[in-house]
């Protein structure tokens, strides 16, 4: 019988199989991975993603402790054959796993680096482009060919304090930190040298564009190299007010009747990396957004890059068009989706309705609610608030007067 989970519940009971090669094939999981037990060969397993992926694993106990050791997707008698093969050694009073991660060591920063990227962040973790960027940019030119057990919480302090903005120092701490975490979880090295150092003290960002600068930063989405792709895709960024990341992974198979419909899970096969609360959300896309993105296409990425995949480099590109417009008070592609919640406000549709088209998790009996209770209501805000925004990129005299926050 399954051991009880630790609130006391009763777990439920293994699924045990006699696995064919036709059952590893067409077996599905649904909703969470799906383990499914081999009871011709004690400990192996054949573990199924709800993505599809599968592969086989021998579980076995060392020491009191339950040990996986991933064995991929091999043939059924080659899985059953390895099975047999680790079974044996632990017989013999041996860890396999541990032997094989010694074998394989962490190897250097850049070795560490990439593992956790391929086998952990770009499946679990929804940005994990920007933290890539940080750690490319400010940790391998320094770290790249160090061993990675060797790095010292002083080699830590030592980079992150040679990065001048707070903000991104501290994002460079938490970059290098979770890959540390991976790296102790997967026995390649020791410890977390990020443990222990303090963050640098941030004050949360209030900037929104004011009405006299939306003309200019309009004008320059327009401006090469960026028109056709970036330069879009923040123009859509700031008429929706949606996620950055959201807009750079929108999709024509999620876009009915005019509404994009986000689901809240993450969809790898179509590179959909989910919501940020991890729920499913719909907002209406103004006529102007309409014009934007809508010419004949029904299927892939809205905005593409070169490889047909999502772009990237908002960022950059935003960093780009401030330096040459001469901006001191530097804007992100988020404080765009800001100035739409700004606006959102400030024409008068109030708190619950930015809430409602940002998708910001309040929690309580309002995260039960029907969905479309407020479907003409969400309409109606984000036609006005893209009407007001582009009377103000196009100059037209009907636009309210916007003040930025704090300014």
């Amino acid at each position: 019988m399954p051991r009880p989970k630790k609130d006391g519940t009763r777990a439920k009971p293994a699924h045990r199989r006699n696995l064919t090669e036709l059952l590893v094939r067409k077996a599905k999981a649904h909703g969470a991975a799906l383990n499914i037990w081999d009871t011709n060969t004690r400990g192996l397993v054949l573990r199924i993603q709800p993505s599809g992926h599968r592969a086989f694993k021998v579980v076995y106990s060392y020491r009191g402790r339950a040990r996986w050791y991933h064995v991929g997707m091999v043939g059924l008698a080659d899985a059953r054959r390895i099975a047999a093969k680790v079974r044996l050694a632990v017989a013999e009073g041996k860890d396999p796993l541990a032997e094989r991660q010694a074998e394989r060591g962490a190897g250097t920063f850049a070795e560490l680096a990439a593992r956790y990227l391929e086998e952990y962040a770009k499946k679990k973790n929804k940005s994990w482009q920007q933290a890539d960027y940080l750690v490319r940019r400010h940790l391998l030119s320094r770290w790249a060919r160090l061993d990675a057990r060797s790095i010292t919480r002083a080699d830590v302090r030592a980079a992150v304090g040679r990065i001048a903005a707070p903000v991104v120092a501290n994002q460079v701490l938490a970059a290098a930190s979770a890959i540390f975490t991976w790296g102790v979880a997967q026995e390649a090295v020791a410890f977390n040298p990020c443990k222990g150092i303090g963050k640098n003290a941030t004050k949360s960002r209030e900037r929104v564009l004011v009405d006299s600068e939306i003309p200019a930063f309009w004008a320059a989405f327009d401006s090469a190299p960026i028109r056709n792709t970036i330069g879009r895709a923040m123009k859509v960024l700031l008429l929706t007010g949606q996620r950055p990341g959201e807009i750079s992974h929108m999709r024509f198979e999620h876009i009915a009747d005019g509404w994009w419909i986000m689901p809240g899970a993450p969809d790898p096969n179509m590179g959909w990396p989910g919501t940020k609360n991890g729920q499913s959300h719909r907002v209406w896309l103004p006529e102007a957004v309409q014009e934007l993105i809508l010419g004949g296409l029904n299927s892939g990425f809205v905005f593409k890059n070169e490889r047909g995949g999502a772009i990237g480099g908002l960022p950059a590109a935003m960093r780009d068009i401030c330096q040459r417009l001469g901006v001191k008070d530097k804007v992100t592609p988020h404080d765009l989706r800001r100035t739409h919640g700004t606006a959102i406000t400030r024409l008068g549709f109030g708190r619950d309705a930015m809430n409602r088209v940002q998708n910001h998790r309040e929690g309580g009996i309002a995260d039960v609610y029907d969905r479309h209770r407020y479907e003409a209501e969400n309409r109606r805000v984000m036609e006005a608030v893209a009407n007001h925004i582009m009377a103000l990129a196009e100059r037209r005299g009907e636009a309210i007067n916007v003040f930025a926050l704090g300014r």
